[in-house]
C-alpha cells in the first residue's frame, strides 16, 4: 500500500484556494488516486462547532490567545480523528488551510510569539507536517475585487493592515521553508495554476514512491 501524502492549500481570502482545490481533486479522481478533503477550522463534528464560534462576527471581543487556542483545538481533533487515519490508509489528504494559517493569521497578523505558535502547532498535530503546501498569492487590491459584496466572517472583516501582515506572513513562511512550499501567482489563469499544481504533485509522488497514473 502507498504511504499517504498530505497536501495543504494556503493563502489570504479570495486567493483562489477553493477553485484550485476543486481542480486538483478532479485531476486526482481522473487518475484514480484515493483522496479525501478536509477544511480548517472544522472537518469534524467538534471542529465545525469551534468553527462557528471562531468565524461569528458576534464574537468580536475574543482575545487573540483564545482565538489561537480554539484553532489549535479544532486542528488537534481533525488530526487525530481524520487526517492521520486517512494517511495511514494510504490516501492523499488535502486540507484547505492547516497550521501555516495559524502562523500567518495569529502570529504575523495578531502578533503572538512565533516560537510559541510553532510549539503549539507541533503539539496540536502530534508532529504532523504537510508533504507539500501550495500558497495562492494575490495582492490586497485583487482580494477586495474578488470578495466584492459577499458577507464577511470575523476574520475576513479585519482591516487592510491585518490582511497585509497575513499575506506577508505567508510569503515569509514560504521563504523560510522552500523545500515544502510552492508559491503560485494567483493572478494567472485558473488552468495554468492547476497544471502547475499537478506537475508539482506528480514530482512529489515520484520522490516518495507514490504510484500515480498520470
Amino acid at each position: 500500500m502507498n504511504k499517504g501524502l498530505f497536501i495543504t492549500f494556503e493563502g489570504i481570502d479570495g486567493s483562489g484556494k477553493t477553485t484550485q482545490i476543486s481542480a486538483f481533486i478532479d485531476h486526482m479522481n481522473r487518475a484514480s488516486v484515493a483522496n479525501v478533503l478536509f477544511r480548517e477550522p472544522g472537518g469534524t463534528v467538534i471542529g465545525e462547532k469551534i468553527r462557528d464560534i471562531l468565524l461569528d462576527k458576534k464574537n468580536s471581543r475574543m482575545s487573540a490567545i483564545a482565538e489561537l487556542l480554539l484553532y489549535s483545538a479544532s486542528r488537534h481533533q481533525l488530526s487525530r480523528e481524520s487526517i492521520i487515519p486517512a494517511l495511514e490508509s494510504g490516501k492523499v489528504v488535502i486540507c484547505d488551510r492547516f497550521y501555516d494559517s495559524t502562523t500567518a493569521y495569529q502570529g504575523f497578523g495578531r502578533g503572538i510569539d512565533l516560537a510559541f505558535i510553532q510549539r503549539l502547532n507541533s503539539v496540536a498535530t502530534d508532529g504532523l507536517i504537510p508533504d507539500l503546501t501550495f500558497i495562492l498569492d494575490i495582492d490586497l487590491m485583487e482580494r477586495t475585487n474578488r470578495i466584492g459584496a459577499k458577507e464577511l466572517d470575523r476574520l475576513e472583516s479585519e482591516d487592510a493592515d491585518f490582511q497585509r501582515r497575513v499575506r506577508d506572513g505567508f510569503l515569509q513562511i514560504a521563504k523560510e521553508n522552500p523545500g515544502r512550499f510552492i508559491v503560485l501567482n494567483g493572478m494567472q489563469a485558473v488552468n495554468i495554476i492547476s497544471d502547475k499544481i499537478w506537475t508539482h504533485f506528480i514530482n512529489l509522488c515520484k520522490r516518495n514512491g507514490y504510484a500515480v497514473y498520470e
